[in-house]
């Protein structure tokens, strides 16, 4: 599969993000769906979207903020029909890009526990011990970008 990764600039866009996070968190995991929207799902400076797309169908999701030095990647998700192609590491590549242009020296991401060695494959590091996050068990996972 051919998948072009877009930083997302229209409210379709977006929507199409939520939709993606409403399948995979809310539906599939069971995290509440007050919880998954927060003041930083909207089309805003301080906050950077992306969206993977493969032709012309959303396939993953992710979002990237900077937080305490940090840049923090956030809402990583793909839906179920694209995974296992390699998206992830592609989402996570954009993301890094994206703050490194920005001037960040290192990333944090709350990562579910289930997925903490594909985060270790890619170079990121556990910090602390595991803590829950809607009833999901995650920890701090840490990568110097430079």
């Amino acid at each position: 599969m051919q998948f072009r990764i877009l930083e997302v600039t229209t409210e379709e866009q977006l929507q199409f993000c939520r939709d993606i996070r409403v399948t995979v968190f809310v539906d599939e995991q069971g995290v509440p769906l007050a919880d998954e929207f927060d003041q930083w799902d909207a089309i805003r400076p301080e906050v950077r979207h992306i969206i993977a797309l493969e032709g012309d169908r959303p396939a993953g999701t992710s979002r990237l903020r900077f937080v305490d030095g940090y840049a923090k990647l956030e809402r990583i998700c793909i839906l179920p029909s694209y995974r296992k192609y390699g998206l992830g590491r592609l989402l996570l590549a954009k993301l890094e890009e994206l703050a490194r242009a920005a001037g960040a020296e290192k990333a944090k991401l709350h990562g579910q526990v289930q997925a903490e060695g594909f985060y270790t494959k890619l170079g990121y590091s556990r910090e602390g011990g595991v803590f829950d996050e809607d009833g999901i068990p995650h920890a701090l996972m840490v990568k110097q970008l430079v």
